[in-house]
C-alpha cells in the first residue's frame, strides 16, 4: 500500500475515532510500526493530525486543549526522548519551573503522577496538569494568544516571588557562538526570569535547534546548568559542547 493510501486512511480513521496508537493504526494498514510512526510525522508536519506519545490524536481536539498544536507536532519522539530522560530528574515534593516551549509542554505525561509543584505561565500545561496529582501555580499578566502563554512585567513580578528547585525551559536557537536566542523579546525575558529563581536550570532542546541562531540572541550558554536533547545529535557537536563547558545529556 502506497503512502498515499496509507495517508487517506489514517487521517480518516483518527477523524472518526478522534484518536489512534500506533500498533492499532498498523494492524488496520497491515504493515509495520515504523512505517506508521514514519507516516504519522509526515502527516504532522502536514497539519492532518496531531502526534501524541504512541499514536496520534484529531487535529480539531488538541487545537481546543492548546492553540500551538504545529509546534508541538514537530518533531514529536525527539522531544518525548528528551522529556522522559528530564522527568528522571524531578523528585516528590519538587517544586520547578515550566516555561511555555512546545518541547516543556510535552514533560507533562510524565509528572502528572508525581506529588509535585509547578510554576509555569504556560495554559496548555495548566490545562493537562490540572487533572493530575500536581499542585499548580499559574504565572499572571498578558496573555499571548499565539503561544497560549502569559509575559509581561507582572509575569516576571510574579516569578520573582517564588524560588523552584529546578526550571525546565526551551529555547528557538542555541549555538556555541551565540549562545541562546529567540523569536521575540518577551518570551526571551520569562525565561531569563524563570532561570533566575531556580537552583538548576534545565534547558530541554531538539538536536535540530542546536546550530541555530535566532532572531534574539538573549543568554550565554551558561544561564542553564544542563541541556538535555535526543539522540540524533552527531558524536562531533556533542564532543564540541563539551569541550565549551556544557553538561549535554541525550
Amino acid at each position: 500500500m502506497n503512502f498515499q493510501r496509507r495517508k487517506q486512511l489514517i487521517v480518516q480513521t483518527v477523524e472518526e475515532k478522534g484518536a489512534a496508537d500506533v500498533s492499532e493504526l498498523a494492524g488496520l494498514l497491515q504493515t509495520s510500526e515504523m512505517t506508521i510512526r514514519r507516516d504519522l510525522a509526515q502527516l504532522a508536519t502536514m497539519g492532518l493530525i496531531y502526534r501524541t506519545r504512541g499514536g496520534a490524536m484529531k487535529v480539531s481536539l488538541a487545537t481546543d486543549k492548546h492553540r500551538f498544536v504545529n509546534k508541538t507536532a514537530t518533531n514529536p519522539e525527539r522531544k518525548d526522548y528528551i522529556c522522559q530522560r528530564a522527568a528522571q530528574e524531578i523528585r516528590e515534593g519538587d517544586i520547578i519551573f515550566m516555561d511555555c516551549g512546545s518541547t516543556v509542554f510535552r514533560l507533562c505525561p510524565f509528572i502528572r503522577n508525581k506529588r509535585i509543584t509547578v510554576i509555569t505561565n504556560s495554559l496548555p500545561v495548566v490545562a493537562e496538569l490540572m487533572d493530575s496529582e500536581v499542585s499548580i501555580n499559574l504565572v499572571g499578566g498578558e496573555v499571548d494568544k499565539e503561544r497560549q502563554a502569559l509575559h509581561g512585567l507582572i509575569a516576571e513580578e510574579h516569578i520573582a516571588r517564588y524560588r523552584a528547585n529546578w526550571a525546565f525551559i526551551g529555547v528557538d536557537g542555541i549555538s556555541l557562538q551565540s549562545g541562546l536566542s529567540a523569536n521575540g523579546e518577551r518570551e526571551a525575558s520569562t525565561t531569563l526570569a524563570i532561570a533566575r529563581q531556580s537552583e538548576k536550570v534545565y534547558l530541554l532542546c531538539d538536536s535540530t535547534k542546536l546550530e541555530t541562531d535566532k532572531y534574539l540572541k538573549f543568554a550565554p550558554l551558561s544561564l542553564f546548568d544542563v541541556l538535555i536533547t535526543d539522540n540524533e545529535v552527531s558524536p562531533a557537536l556533542v564532543v564540541a559542547y563539551q569541550q565549551a563547558g556544557v553538561t549535554l545529556v541525550n
